[in-house]
């Protein structure tokens, strides 16, 4: 049976925005995150991050060190994400997988079972809105991180803006079926 998915930025939407977080010591959820992502797993969503990390194209940190710090959201989260998906390239490599690519987005649906019509993408940046039309998802912008600067530079608007994860969740929860 198809689910739901929650495409979920990592950096300004689960966790605070730290320019190229390289190191665990520097992670900080935001303090809604783990109770928005129990509700939304309880209601049958997965949990997947999208998340694009130049920093490792850049030579600013290593793939190592990436995982290293999933594995602490992961603990944080009580192993509640149901998978990361990254995208390592520079914005000028003309990949695939970076946002507003499909390339992660699709990686998923090879991986999972997902019903794509009652998935969301939820992010702080233009470009993760745009991978949510990109892939025809609803589409959540928060208004940590990037996103009050980038509320303003869209050409088309999420059908939700919150202030925070935690509030997208509940807005999200209050429309599924």
């Amino acid at each position: 049976m198809k689910q739901p998915a929650i495409f979920v930025d990592r950096d300004g939407t689960l966790i605070e925005e730290v320019n190229f977080l390289s190191r665990v010591e520097e992670l900080r959820l935001f303090d809604s995150s783990a109770s928005a992502v129990r509700a939304l797993k309880e209601a049958g969503y997965l949990v997947i991050v999208v998340t694009n990390q130049s920093g490792i194209g850049r030579g600013i940190y290593t793939e190592s060190a990436m995982h290293q710090i999933h594995q602490q959201i992961q603990i944080d989260l009580g192993g509640m994400i149901d998978e990361f998906y990254f995208c390592p390239h520079l914005p000028d490599e003309g990949c695939l997988c970076r946002k507003p690519g499909l390339g992660m987005i699709e990686r998923a649906q090879r991986d999972f079972d997902i019903d794509m019509e009652r998935s969301w993408m939820i992010g702080d940046k233009k470009i993760d809105v745009e991978t949510g039309i990109n892939g025809k998802l609803r589409t959540a912008m928060v208004l940590t991180g990037y996103g009050t600067i980038h509320q303003f530079q869209l050409n088309m608007k999420p059908e939700i803006i919150s202030d925070n994860f935690g509030e997208a969740a509940i807005k999200i929860l209050a429309n599924h079926k």
